[in-house]
């Protein structure tokens, strides 16, 4: 076997050009098939490992059919293209043009293509390496596969790098006083279809006949799982508090594609959907609805919709025009500039033009670069430095367990690409002139903090708002995140008022 494995090798070496040639097909048959079944790189465990291995094995293949480590260069290369090649139908910073001139780009460049190689070039160039070592053997010029110590070592690392990937996410059990799970709580981690696409929640609650709270997270495109599970735990006592990833974001990445049908109208149907099912699941009349930014246009648009859903409204960094919000942010800017002297902002936003922005979402990322510089100054409670950035966390809340190691590649890539699709479809929304009215209760946490840019919409729009009861609650100490940086006095609202004004047992 092995000498017939040898006079085939050696027939096939005799012609260098069709051995390189038959590398470098199979690499770009690997790179066409990706592009086509993963355009945005691999976004889930499963699809991680499996890139790792058919890299890992069509490298094998060219270092045995090449005999040389110009494979290492050939492989990778013929791979890549073919990749960029399939994927060019996509939009989204992690698979467009490259755009090294903004630190945005640069990070694009990191999660998308960045990714992609670390899991599918790094095996190949490893297998390549295997391969000589395998061919050596078959012409008998060492009587063992004798592979490099690098090689060695590399693959020991893929193999723990394989099992870190595999390691599934969790999210902790809600504990009694005696430290042990408590019974009757839920504390879970959940994939749910809707609209026809996975995604995930995350439900907590000592008990499950408590009422359901349903989070919306802001972005477009950010997971609060590690957050909202901190945050929150005050309200899982009177509540079950479900947190959701949308589509795109976080552990929900993967179903991110096709953006044609990643619309706002699709995401309103969405939140319905799963407003229905925890409705239906936990024999509530109706659910609670807390929306953070971008989640406060989506819920009160869900609000508006199906109001019978709903006990109330609670909105936190209410938005009302994303338009108008980012024409003033423009404009407070350019005066900032002007008075700080610094020309070089004035000119950086000048060349944005005024919003809605054509360099969307980098210039989108440039502007939120602009917050701190533009908010009045406040300090948060004590409570939440200490719980709500707590260093375990990490930024974005990617060191959570709620995320495996993928997901939490995914908790960024889905900033960057979720944004990128949802955004420019929130130009025309205006609650001043669409939004006149709702028929549930709705309270508003306001931070005083808060850019005036946003507030001063939000006020306007809420003093106008017809509903059955309203009502505002102003914190000196918030900006925009109230519902997170005030996380124990507004647990106390949602709980003491919120619940006994509105629950119908």
């Amino acid at each position: 076997m092995r000498h017939t494995a040898s006079l085939f090798l050696r027939k096939l070496w005799r012609n260098r050009p069709i051995a390189a040639a038959i590398v470098t097909g199979a690499a770009a048959l690997l790179g066409f098939i990706s592009a086509h079944t993963m355009p945005r790189s691999p976004a889930t465990s499963t699809q991680v490992l499996l890139v790792m291995a058919t890299s890992l094995i069509v490298g094998c293949l060219a270092g045995v059919i090449l005999r040389s480590r110009w494979a290492m260069l050939i492989t990778p290369i013929a791979y890549m293209i073919a990749i960029e090649l399939g994927r060019l139908p996509m939009i989204g910073p992690t698979v467009d043009a490259l755009r090294l001139d903004e630190p945005f780009g640069i990070l694009a460049l990191i999660l998308g293509r960045g990714f992609h190689g670390l899991v599918g070039v790094l095996p190949m160039i490893l297998g390549v390496s295997w391969g000589i070592a395998i061919t050596n053997y078959v012409l008998s010029v060492t009587p063992v596969i004798k592979p490099s110590r690098w090689t060695i070592a590399a693959t020991a690392g893929l193999l723990l790098l394989s099992l870190w990937i595999a390691l599934p996410a969790s999210t902790p059990p809600i504990r009694g006083t005696n430290g042990q799970s408590l019974i009757g709580s839920i504390a879970s981690l959940e994939k749910v279809q809707l609209g026809g696409k996975t995604q995930w929640i995350m439900l907590r609650g000592q008990s499950t006949d408590k009422p359901v709270l349903l989070y919306l997270s802001g972005g477009p495109g950010q997971s609060d799982l590690p957050y909202s599970r901190v945050l929150f735990e005050d309200l899982t006592r009177d509540f079950v508090v479900v947190s959701w990833d949308q589509r795109g974001t976080g552990k929900s990445y993967a179903s991110l594609d096709p953006t044609s049908t990643l619309t706002l109208e699709q995401a309103i149907a969405d939140t319905i959907e799963l407003s229905q099912s925890l409705r239906s699941r936990f024999r509530q009349q109706k659910i609670y609805l807390l929306g953070e930014s971008w989640g406060s246009t989506l819920g009160v648009l869900a609000v508006q919709r199906r109001p019978e859903l709903y006990y109330a409204w609670i909105g936190s960094g209410q938005m009302v025009s994303q338009r108008e919000t980012d024409r003033r942010l423009y404009y407070d800017i350019l005066a900032l500039a002007a008075k700080e002297k610094d020309t070089a902002l004035a000119a950086k936003m000048q060349a944005y033009g005024e919003p809605p922005y054509a360099d969307s979402p980098y210039a989108n990322a440039f502007v939120m670069q602009q917050y701190d510089r533009l908010s009045p100054p406040y300090t948060p409670p004590q409570s939440y430095i200490e719980r709500g950035t707590a260093a375990h966390l990490g930024p974005w809340g990617i060191l959570g367990q709620e995320y495996n190691l993928v997901e939490k590649v995914n908790v960024l890539r889905g900033l960057i690409d979720l944004f990128a699709v949802m955004y420019p479809q929130l130009q025309d929304i205006d609650f001043r002139q669409t939004v006149k009215q709702l028929q549930v209760p709705v309270y508003l946490l306001d931070g005083a903090a808060e850019l005036k840019s946003r507030r001063d919409l939000a006020l306007e729009w809420f003093n106008a708002l017809k509903a059955p009861r309203k009502q505002l609650f102003r914190f000196e100490n918030a900006g925009h995140s109230v519902a997170f940086e005030q996380f124990e006095a507004v647990s106390r609202i949602v709980r003491e008022i919120v619940l006994s004004e509105t629950y119908d047992k």
